[in-house]
């Protein structure tokens, strides 16, 4: 029985991938359990404690609050297979949105499975391997027919996927995603470059809806311009390396010999025609070869791509650091404040501050190595978002940012990726915890001098930790560590003045 919906309107001949026909979602059965309140498993979140910081941990709750609120059914009507977390917006289940919201909710996952919300996404492939960017949830429709430049993207499923493989080490759910996936990158080169492989997307397609990304006028949400795409073409270098690192966990590694092609092709073209050597930055590429002269927070995927030479870093880095660029007081906007679309109150991709792009730029940021100025950036994203939380109780879409407000076309009670802040940057980078379960360890980069700690960590399937580091005088200090764990893990604790490793368990 196929359980999988279709458009209504479709009428094309859609050509077969065949490792579509290897996804395990598009036939699954439906799985209509009604999802749990969060009173019934607040005993499986992990429970943070912050001395002096009892707002920042109401925020954190608040986020827990919001988002079993806004968990639903799978429902014969609209064809969906698994329970899943709404992006909170227009009863849609958006792609973007959803990446962004999994990469908080994975640490619930102990009380709802919130990774299974890309399953309803995967279950809508077609035979080509397009995936939607958009499906209602009232039907199961797509919004857009799948030649639309609005239709899908931003490429970005398997860095979902592999951020969870590194908290749960789950390689059967790659085993599970991965044909999918491949199937899915191979529409998007088919349908979605140039003639250099380059990359193009739209305002609505890339997810930053408004930005002028030329010089010269052309409708922003819904058309190419004739543009490269930095982001877009960084995601997909990104995506070459995430299918290649999947595929060597899963054992399938000479199916993907070539993205490792594509990534090197688009490393190289990246570097010779989308930077500006003058401004040390990033740029799209016009129609003429040439990088346009506007800067986008989306340049930042080269960074997470991996892709930006040592001697280009530091430049290219500073801008985060620039009060007049991308240091404003909530950091980080979506654009510079020096462009002349600059808003200070952010109205929507014109300076807004983002969670998902924060979230995406501090991880480039762990893979360039550069913790200290993450670490900054961190915390001040989450205080900004803790004294907006003061003053309105709830979080929001995005911020403000020039003022501690929320931006001026925001929605409130987002959750939505409005948590990534409160708990995934709270976790990761103020308190300094990344797993890297398939090694077994996970480090925890100690920069706060306040008693902190989480209780109830989840490690994997099956490890849970509770875990305290005591105050300390100075960030040289080493810090005490008090640490219990149901099963053995190796601990890298990382501070200010040096480094050890201690197992634990």
């Amino acid at each position: 029985m196929l359980f999988r919906f279709r458009p209504a309107a479709y009428a094309d001949f859609v050509p077969e991938a065949p490792l579509v026909s290897e996804n395990p979602f598009v036939n699954r059965a439906p799985d209509e359990r009604r999802p749990p309140l969060l009173a019934d498993v607040r005993d499986r979140i992990p429970e943070p404690f912050w001395d002096g910081h009892d707002a920042e941990m109401a925020c954190y709750w608040r986020v827990w609050d919001l988002a079993f609120r806004n968990l639903k059914r799978a429902a014969p009507h609209n064809g969906f297979i698994r329970p899943f977390i709404d992006t909170a917006y227009n009863d849609c289940l958006f792609l973007w949105d959803s990446v962004f919201i999994l990469m908080f909710a994975r640490y619930g996952e102990r009380a709802f499975r919130f990774q299974e919300t890309l399953d309803n996404l995967y279950h809508f492939q077609e035979a080509d391997g397009f995936l939607p960017r958009e499906v209602q949830e009232w039907d199961g429709q797509h919004r857009f027919h799948r030649h639309d430049p609005v239709s899908t993207g931003p490429n970005v499923f398997a860095w979902s996927e592999w951020e969870y493989f590194l908290n749960f080490g789950d390689s059967e759910r790659l085993r599970d995603v991965f044909p999918g996936l491949l199937a899915y990158h191979r529409w998007m080169r088919r349908y979605r470059t140039w003639q250099d492989g380059t990359y193009w997307s739209c305002g609505l397609a890339c997810g930053m809806d408004n930005q002028p990304r030329a010089s010269e006028a052309f409708e922003a949400f819904t058309d190419h311009g004739h543009l490269s795409w930095i982001d877009a073409t960084a995601q997909a270098a990104l995506n070459a390396r995430l299918l290649r690192q999947i595929a060597g966990v899963i054992g399938r590694e000479g199916e993907v010999a070539d993205l490792a092609d594509e990534e090197r092709n688009l490393g190289e073209t990246i570097n010779r025609d989308f930077w500006n050597e003058e401004r040390g930055f990033y740029f799209d590429r016009d129609r003429h070869g040439r990088p346009t002269e506007v800067p986008t927070i989306g340049a930042y995927w080269v960074l997470l791509a991996g892709l930006v030479p040592a001697e280009r870093l530091n430049r290219f880095v500073s801008h985060l650091e620039a009060a007049d660029e991308f240091a404003t007081h909530h950091r980080v906007p979506s654009m510079p404040a020096s462009h002349p679309d600059y808003h200070p109150l952010g109205s929507y991709w014109l300076g807004g501050v983002w969670p998902p792009t924060n979230y995406m730029i501090l991880r480039g940021l762990t893979l360039a190595g550069r913790d200290g100025l993450a670490f900054e950036i961190a915390a001040n994203h989450v205080r900004r978002v803790t004294e907006v939380f003061e003053k309105t109780g709830t979080v929001w879409e995005n911020y403000a940012p020039d003022v501690s407000e929320p931006g001026n076309n925001s929605k409130g009670d987002f959750v939505g990726w409005g948590g990534v802040g409160p708990v995934a940057v709270l976790f990761e980078y103020l308190f300094g915890l990344r797993p890297d379960v398939p090694s077994g360890e996970l480090l925890l980069d100690v920069r706060l001098t306040e008693r902190y700690g989480i209780r109830r960590y989840p490690f994997g399937a099956a490890t849970t930790l509770d875990l305290a580091v005591a105050a300390r005088a100075s960030e040289f200090d080493e810090p005490q560590v008090d640490v219990v764990s149901d099963h053995p893990v190796r601990l890298r604790i990382r501070w200010a003045g040096g480094e050890r490793v201690r197992d634990v368990g």
